[in-house]
């Protein structure tokens, strides 16, 4: 299963304040703001990406990563075969992913996408 990207995911308390830090200390920019979510991108290199979260708007804990891969549904599958924890149902989210959380054995919680 091709893996598209991998994005790590920060909580933050102050959306604003920690935006600025990885803006002015190491020259991110905002390619994505949705409130509770900014994605920040390296300005030379797009793929290179780091998002942070107060809050994920439909899920019940913030990811430590995301991943986006070809096919969501056939990464669902093989998550609930494997008998892993779904922390969060494949859904379509109203911003264009379809998504599922997935909790590995390490415990940290892992957010799989596919944008539509």
């Amino acid at each position: 299963m091709p893996i598209k990207r991998v994005v790590a995911d920060l909580e933050t308390k102050s959306l604003e304040q920690t935006k600025t830090f990885y803006e002015r200390v190491l020259g991110f920019e905002v390619v994505m703001d949705h409130g509770w979510i900014v994605t920040l991108a390296d300005p030379e290199r797009p793929e290179v990406q780091l998002s942070l979260m107060t809050h994920d708007e439909t899920a019940p804990v913030v990811p430590a990563v995301s991943i986006q891969v070809d096919d969501v549904d056939a990464a669902y599958e093989e998550a609930k075969a494997s008998g892993a924890e779904i922390v969060h149902e494949l859904t379509d989210e109203p911003w264009g992913v379809r998504r599922f959380f997935v909790r590995d054995p390490g415990g940290h919680v892992v957010n799989v996408l596919a944008h539509r």
